[in-house]
């Protein structure tokens, strides 16, 4: 991260703050969590310098540098759509080439069903489409991670994974699935991981997330008049975002395209740096 952030106003006055890496045409990014700080996607494993981007991480409402909203119920999905919109105001571009990460892909969504316009590329990293009703199936997640199953720690962790798919999950449970989300379970990946316990804000998340927060039948009759290209980027060991379920999103889009990245998890930045930069970069121009 810069050592310093930029800011910006929202609509309501409250201060956004975002960090940038790289040089040339703005790559703004949208962070997952959902609500986490946008510390965590750092400069994407090289991408800004792999494809000559000027990358824009917003620090949403709430997290990061950004300041804490009067009002709590702004950190509800569809109202951060304007906290998109004011940043591409700051940057006084007309359009925006936007990529977003998981969580990040429902803000991504309601705001290109509002501003179909102002969206140029859009990249979308193994996206969560709450916002237009799709969900992953228990099979689905349980035939992903079965492909994990020569892992030495599969059995914990598949054990985990059942009691989640049962509606029965202790905490510990959720712990024991966390090898799934990555490609590979080594250092880096326990790093980021442990990183995300400060980097997290689940009393935002929750008003995220929020069934106010969507609008499906309204986002998905947006997103399928969306003017520009869009790519949809899926890992092949992604328990919480299989392939099926990014394909069944990547439908609702006029002009998009599926890469599955072999061997990466919900990450797959840090699971597989090259692929995953030369893919992205050679969508963006």
């Amino acid at each position: 991260m810069t050592a310093s952030p930029a800011h910006f106003p929202a609509d309501d006055g409250t201060r956004l703050a975002y960090h940038v890496h790289g040089e040339g045409r703005p790559l703004v990014c949208l962070p997952g969590g959902p609500m986490r700080d946008a510390a965590y996607l750092g400069d994407l494993s090289g991408l800004a310098a792999a494809a000559g981007r000027r990358l824009i991480l917003l620090d949403l409402r709430g997290t990061g540098e950004s300041a804490r909203p009067e009002d709590p119920s702004t950190y509800r999905c569809d109202r951060q759509a304007d906290d998109v919109e004011a940043l591409r105001e700051h940057l006084g571009l007309e359009r925006l080439d936007l990529l977003a990460h998981s969580a990040g892909a429902n803000l991504a969504a309601r705001y290109a069903e509002r501003h179909p316009k102002r969206i140029g590329r859009l990249v979308l990293v193994t996206p969560n489409a709450a916002a237009v009703g799709i969900d992953a199936s228990a099979e689905e997640r349980r035939q992903v991670a079965l492909l994990r199953e020569d892992e030495p720690w599969f059995a914990d962790a598949w054990a985990g994974l059942q009691a989640v798919a049962t509606g029965q999950a202790a905490p510990e449970d959720w712990q024991r699935i966390t090898p799934f989300k990555y490609g590979r379970w080594d250092d880096a990946a326990r790093a980021l991981e442990a990183a995300g316990k400060d980097q997290r804000h689940e009393e935002a998340a929750g008003v995220f997330m929020s069934d106010a927060s969507f609008d499906p039948e309204t986002t998905r009759r947006a997103l399928a008049a969306l003017p520009g290209p869009a790519l949809l980027l899926a890992g092949e060991f992604d328990v919480a975002s299989p392939p099926a379920a990014v394909e069944r999103l990547a439908e609702l889009l006029p002009d998009a395209r599926v890469v599955v990245q072999p061997g990466a998890g919900h990450f797959p930045w840090l699971d597989d740096p090259a692929p995953f930069a030369s893919t992205v970069a050679a969508f963006l121009n």
